[in-house]
């Protein structure tokens, strides 16, 4: 089933997220450092303006890496998110040597409220070996795996992307291709299986993080998407 997610900071952007048809929300704070964990405050007040399903970044820091302290702090984040409204989280993390911290993570999973679904994110395009790093994320119980295919983006990792979804159907229902991705990058992904996809900047006016979150083009998208799906 295809699946547009956008990235929204306010309520506000929450709603025209709506408005324009997206088809589900990943909530952060501070994308000057790529996305953090939002203050619950946010999640209430977008679950007040749209029922699309909400998943909210678990990031306490730019980069890729944590700590036990800090695992612990993300976990109570969690359950204060989940009370707020969010259903689902975004998480992913790196070792010292950029492998995937698959401890980290699966520890993280365990302690999410109620088994609610997640996300892994791109620091599988950060890894030092990200073809490793993609065997590991399967097992590790997310249902989406967030990946533009390279640590350059879609336009770099087209090939990966569609190697990826090649390897079956469970691959590319894992797939969500987002990371600079483009429109004309939509119809390739698709004829390769993968029917996810995650904007952030290309549904903002003049493509700033300043600008609102556009629901015109938000419509756009979603009937780019499911055109290239159907």
């Amino acid at each position: 089933m295809a699946l547009l997610e956008v990235i929204a900071l306010t309520a506000d952007d929450a709603r025209a997220a709506a408005e324009g048809g997206a088809d589900r929300l990943e909530v952060v704070a501070d994308m000057a450092a790529d996305g953090l964990t939002p203050d619950p405050r946010t999640v209430a007040e977008m679950r007040q303006v749209t029922s699309l399903p909400i998943r909210a970044m678990l990031r306490a820091a730019a980069g890729f890496r944590t700590s036990e302290a800090e695992l612990d702090r993300l976990g109570r984040a969690a359950a204060d998110l989940a009370d707020a409204g969010a259903d689902g989280f975004v998480l992913g993390f790196l070792d010292a040597d950029d492998a995937i911290d698959a401890r980290s993570a699966s520890a993280l999973a365990a302690a999410l409220p109620d088994g609610l679904p997640w996300t892994f994110h791109r620091a599988l395009d950060n890894a030092a070996d990200p073809s490793a790093g993609w065997e590991v994320v399967r097992g590790l119980g997310c249902d989406t795996v967030l990946t533009a295919g390279s640590a350059r983006g879609v336009s770099s990792g087209l090939d990966v992307l569609s190697g990826r979804a090649a390897e079956g159907p469970a691959s590319a229902r894992l797939l969500m291709a987002g990371g600079g991705l483009r429109r004309e990058h939509v119809p390739v992904l698709a004829a390769a299986g993968i029917g996810a996809f995650h904007v952030g900047t290309a549904v903002r006016t003049g493509g700033s993080w300043d600008a609102p979150l556009d629901p015109a083009l938000v419509a756009e998208w979603r009937a780019l998407v499911a055109s290239a799906t159907s």
